[in-house]
């Protein structure tokens, strides 16, 4: 088995929306004849995207997973979505995978996004080999795409691979290394040929400067550089990988993938210079690391969970250690529970088919119908129990108000988004506490609306999105001296409490304080609380605008009571009467949420982004440039950024992301005050 271990591949295809990142993954499958045709986004026939809403936006929106072989040896790949709207789990899949194939598109190189991107490979800690797309399009520009790729993403790039024309013209591929030219046939085999006579000169100085970039990225090579001259082919080629295994090097290819051109380069190169399950470091536990080897015991990684319509749940593993086997029982050590593991499927997209051979370290598998696992859950050999850290997942940003387009069929609505949450882990559903809205919350405007398509056509309902309300709140400006007093008699026992209390407004964000001051037992003792209940209660409801009341202290000090009709409601009620006096007296004011927006922008559209932000009554804090790419960090009202999201894309042609988070509360200006008092009365 670690014979055929060594020879085994998982990676991902990463890259920016748009790129050509599934038609690269086709290009691939039809080249191993995992598939008989290639698809065309276009068409919507891609075996890679299959999701109604994936063939409507042409794009996808989900990971999709592929097991194939080439040259008799297997490869795992998994295709992710390279829309910002789309990659909150990204780090999952990268945990899952040992290598990444990173795509950059020819017309328009490396993008902000293509950075955030190569930050989370680093992040990853993941080896990686570019493949430059869409080489035959009109505008393509290889130069201008390789060398983005060190001013934006900041890397060492070695071309092994270079271009033979561009555009209308691309014929071919160069050989690097070898100084040989092949050109593509129809059916996407290559032919060998002479290199053409225009080229001879730049691939010499290429091959120059590929040499001493893999002989810089080791001691001895470079020591054997200096003194011999050259180094010999083999020299070069375990240099190179090395380099790449190490990080060091990141190796460049190109081609067309919608032209089935280039595919039987990458995947040489892929089953070269990519690592083995066997060569990943030890999986780190949260008490312990477990090898990446099949003598280890068994432990598997839950990276995704997708819904079939024929086979119910599907639980997508990669096998850390150890052998996975179908028919065997694993434990959940997060769940602290059993699960037992049906047969072992292989996908090819939407396609199922029972695995073969065995599912060593770096397997991807499906298995159907699991009880509790969820999607980063660790499923291990009950006598060597082990999770590995999962990575974290980035925050949401956006969210919604869910409604059901007709009444009384809010469950219905609500369970049929309840079920998307087991496949996206990015989406989160909660109930705001303040407003009583029910919230749908994710990474944009467009993961949020997706979604929802895919749970009405699933759950065949009619569900609305609303504005979430502002959760605002309100406060006191001044002190307030007043007595609140409940008298109540209508024959028999009758009702008494009489309270005395001064409010005082605190700092913002210290919340609420009650101080008993009462001596001489003005009331007793068992009546305290209740006259701090009815305060609490009446401060909920606020004064201005019906938004709880926040940030003030009272002071309870001094009331009166009687032996026979003082009861616990009766100051509860003097508490609520006292708190409303005080109310009139201590001029409230409404305050507003305030976030913190961190704008990640192209430095041609900071000042568009900052004007925009000050537009929306922001404070700009301060701004960061690193390598063509500007971080714009921003105080703003919650209510100017809730629908952020799309005119941030529009602002800057969707290459602008952002990130939120709530940071304090301020008082609002009078014209936002006057707006939502009118709209409370």
């Amino acid at each position: 088995m670690s014979d055929a271990l060594k020879n085994q591949r998982t990676y991902a295809l990463v890259g920016h929306g748009g790129c050509g990142k599934t038609s690269v993954a086709e290009m691939l499958l039809l080249q191993t004849g995992a598939i008989n045709r290639l698809g065309k986004i276009e068409e919507g026939n891609t075996a890679l995207d299959t999701e109604p809403e994936e063939i409507k936006r042409r794009g996808s929106i989900q990971p999709a997973f592929a097991h194939y072989s080439w040259e008799k040896n297997p490869h795992f790949l998994i295709d992710t979505p390279g829309d910002n709207n789309f990659i909150g789990d990204l780090p999952y899949l990268l945990l899952a995978s040992d290598a990444v194939l990173f795509t950059v598109d020819a017309v328009d190189g490396a993008k902000p996004l293509t950075k955030r991107l190569w930050q989370d490979v680093e992040k990853a800690q993941l080896p990686a080999m570019i493949f430059i797309n869409k080489m035959d399009r009109d505008r393509a520009n290889f130069d201008s795409a390789f060398d983005s790729l060190q001013s934006m993403l900041g890397i060492r790039p070695i071309l092994l691979y270079m271009p033979i024309g561009e555009k209308e013209k691309f014929q071919g591929l160069v050989n690097v290394i070898s100084k040989q030219a092949y050109f593509f046939q129809d059916d996407g085999s290559l032919k060998e040929g002479p290199v053409p006579g225009d080229m001879l000169d730049t691939v010499e100085i290429m091959q120059e400067t590929m040499i001493e970039n893999i002989a810089e990225s080791d001691e001895d090579l470079m020591e054997k550089y200096l003194e011999e001259g050259e180094l010999s082919l083999d020299d070069i080629r375990d240099g190179l990988r090395k380099g790449v295994l190490s990080r060091e090097l990141v190796p460049v290819t190109c081609g067309s993938a919608l032209n089935n051109q280039g595919g039987q380069v990458a995947l040489d190169l892929i089953q070269k210079l990519f690592p083995s399950p066997l060569e990943h470091a030890a999986w780190q536990g949260e008490e312990q690391e477990r090898e990446s080897s099949p003598d280890a015991p068994v432990s598997a990684f839950i990276l995704k969970t997708t819904v079939d319509p024929f086979s119910g749940q599907l639980a997508l593993l990669r096998v850390l250690s150890g052998t996975l086997t179908s028919d065997t029982t694993l434990q959940n050590p997060q769940k602290d529970d059993k699960e037992r593991i049906g047969a072992l499927l292989s996908l090819v997209g939407k396609n199922q088919s029972p695995f073969e051979g065995t599912a060593g370290p770096g397997s991807i598998v499906a298995v159907a119908k699991l009880k509790e696992a969820t999607t980063g859950d660790t499923l291990c050999d009950a006598k060597e129990p082990f999770r590995v850290t999962p990575p974290e997942l980035p925050p949401t940003l956006m969210s919604y108000a869910l409604a059901p387009e007709d009444k009384g069929d809010e469950d219905k609505a609500y369970a049929a988004v309840h079920k998307l949450l087991a496949e996206d882990v990015c989406l989160s559903l909660t109930r705001d506490q303040d407003t009583g809205d029910i919230l749908i919350s994710g990474m944009g405007q467009m993961h949020i609306e997706t979604a929802i398509e895919r749970a009405m056509r699933r759950g065949k309902t009619k569900i609305q999105l609303q504005t979430p309300k502002i959760p605002y709140r309100e406060t006191f400006k001044m002190n307030a001296d007043v007595q609140g007093r409940h008298k109540k008699q209508s024959g028999g026992r009758g009702q008494f409490g009489d309270c005395f209390i001064r409010v005082e407004p605190t700092p913002r964000g210290t919340g609420y304080e009650f101080l008993d001051e009462i001596v001489g037992g003005a009331i007793p003792r068992q009546y305290i609380p209740a006259v701090d209940k009815g305060i609490q209660e009446a401060a909920v409801r606020g004064v201005l605008a019906g938004y709880p009341v926040v940030d003030f202290k009272v002071h309870l000090y001094d009331g009166s009571y009687h032996s026979v009709d003082s009861s616990e409601m009766a100051f509860k009620i003097a508490g609520s009467v006292a708190f409303k006096k005080a109310a009139e007296e201590a001029k409230p004011v409404l305050l507003e949420p305030i976030v913190t927006v961190s704008v990640f922008v192209p430095d041609d559209f900071m000042g568009d982004v900052i004007g925009d932000l000050s537009s929306r009554r922001g404070k700009v804090l301060g701004s960061d440039s690193q390598g063509g790419l500007t971080e714009i960090k921003a105080h703003v009202p919650m209510e100017e950024v809730l629908q952020y999201a799309p005119d941030l894309r529009s602002m800057t042609g969707g290459q602008g992301t952002f990130t939120m988070s709530f940071d304090h509360y301020e008082e609002a200006p009078p014209q936002v005050t006057e707006r939502v008092v009118a709209e409370a009365q």
